[in-house]
């Protein structure tokens, strides 16, 4: 999320918002939709969007054009579309995104044009404080101030506190199965402005557009289409934690997270149901819980574990049984094996030898982003061991990077050593433009304290 520093009434709007939904939880917000066509909204909403930039749509237009045309011409006549009520969505252009480590498999991803984009955007900016008070602690997904890690702790701080028998829970295709009547229900109980939900009904009927590897345009849903929003909508993820609450919200007044001994810790589409013996009852109800509300849990890959003898994956980490220095267990976290294993396979393919044509601050630039980006966020819990390993493979590879892109001359010997002299320090030089995982971690207390 961008700063609003340069928007102070969108801002402090924004404030008024969320401390009048604290203030009045039965409250209903009427007379929103003038908002979204106000200027400093669309300013803000643009500029956020830039800041994602992403693919065009379908109409493919993109920022650059935009910029070409005018960027305030281009939202002031926006804003007469929305003010006179002629603004209608576009298509949506569904690419399909390879899943990470399941080669073969992928997931349909929706790109709205970047004009839906900023619409979208500025009713964004207007709901999400509202929603934001109501929705529970225990939900981390896509809201300001917390993050994946939070929730990773979160987790963590469960199974140290004795919630060790664990519901792994897969929903299945959530975002593809929310229920349209249900998921407006759960909006107007808090937005009553007509034109606002229009907007959203809008786009959750809005037809998705499918180019084949034959050329050939498919076209589906539109107004017949009763489930489902959109993956690459900007709306969606606020959608998706606004009917997924009913859930959350659902299971602490029918007093299951004391009856089962529970807690539950849950990221956008993914959650787990931590508890102290009672996974069992708990997998039924949440199972129950969620057929009332339209959605499915995927049985073949949610589990139920024990997590002393079996771990289980949560956003990227493993949890389970660790042993300490002295040999003493513990309930710790780690990487998983799958993303340890994508960084290496990143690693290679930045230093394979279609890669020598590069020079060797490129490839350190490239190398040391996804270093950083991987020890960012896996940084908790004990990660000295695959800091080593890691470390050590990423010194292997760029060596054998500047070996092919330096090959041992061919020349006579005494001219030969000289050139070997040469190769040597060129070797040396490409592995000092590296970031070390090790010098990532060093100030990091987390990592220190063993968390």
């Amino acid at each position: 999320m961008i700063s609003l520093a340069r928007w102070p009434k969108v801002e402090d709007l924004r404030k008024k918002l969320n401390g009048r939904a604290k203030a009045k939880p039965e409250y209903r917000f009427y007379s929103l939709y003038d908002k979204v066509h106000r200027m400093d909204f669309l300013e803000a909403a643009y500029e956020q969007c830039r800041k994602n930039d992403g693919s065009p749509g379908v109409d493919k237009q993109t920022f650059k054009d935009i910029e070409k045309y005018g960027v305030a011409r281009y939202l002031a006549e926006l804003a007469e579309e929305l003010k006179a009520l002629r603004y209608r969505p576009q298509p949506v252009k569904r690419v399909m995104i390879e899943k990470v480590g399941q080669p073969g498999k992928y997931r349909p991803l929706g790109i709205p044009t970047i004009k839906d984009r900023i619409v979208q955007q500025a009713v964004k900016l207007l709901l999400e404080p509202i929603y934001e008070a109501d929705f529970t602690d225990n939900a981390y997904g896509y809201r300001a101030g917390k993050s994946a890690l939070d929730a990773v702790r979160g987790v963590h701080e469960c199974l140290r506190t004795r919630y060790v028998d664990v519901v792994d829970a897969d929903l299945s295709k959530y975002f593809d199965t929310i229920p349209h009547v249900e998921l407006l229900r759960s909006v107007t109980r808090r937005v009553a402005d007509s034109r606002i939900v229009w907007l959203i009904r809008q786009w959750l009927k809005v037809p998705v557009q499918e180019t084949k590897e034959n050329g050939k345009v498919v076209v589906s849903g539109g107004k017949k289409t009763k489930v489902g929003t959109p993956q690459g909508g900007v709306i969606s993820p606020l959608l998706a934690n606004i009917y997924f609450r009913r859930f959350l919200v659902a299971w602490q007044k029918r007093g299951l997270d004391q009856n089962y001994q529970s807690r539950i810790v849950n990221y956008a589409d993914d959650f787990v149901i931590l508890t102290r013996r009672h996974a069992q009852e708990a997998h039924a109800e949440a199972r129950r819980i969620l057929m009332e509300i339209g959605l499915t849990l995927n049985e073949a890959k949610t589990r139920i574990v024990y997590a002393w003898k079996q771990p289980f994956d949560f956003l990227g980490y493993t949890f389970g049984k660790q042993y300490g220095l002295r040999g003493r267990e513990y309930l710790g976290l780690r990487a998983s094996d799958k993303n340890v294993q994508k960084y290496r396979e990143t690693i290679r393919k930045l230093t394979g030898c279609d890669q020598t044509w590069r020079n060797a601050e490129s490839v350190a630039v490239a190398l040391n982003q996804t270093t950083r980006g991987f020890w960012n966020y896996f940084r908790l819990g004990r990660v000295h061991e695959t800091i080593h390993i890691l470390d050590e493979y990423l010194w292997e590879r760029m060596r054998e990077w500047a070996r092919s892109k330096h090959p041992p001359s061919r020349r006579r010997r005494a001219r030969r050593a000289r050139g070997q002299a040469a190769r040597y320090e060129k070797l040396v030089a490409a592995t000092k433009l590296l970031v070390w995982g090790r010098d990532i971690l060093t100030t990091s207390a987390e990592t220190r304290s063993g968390l």
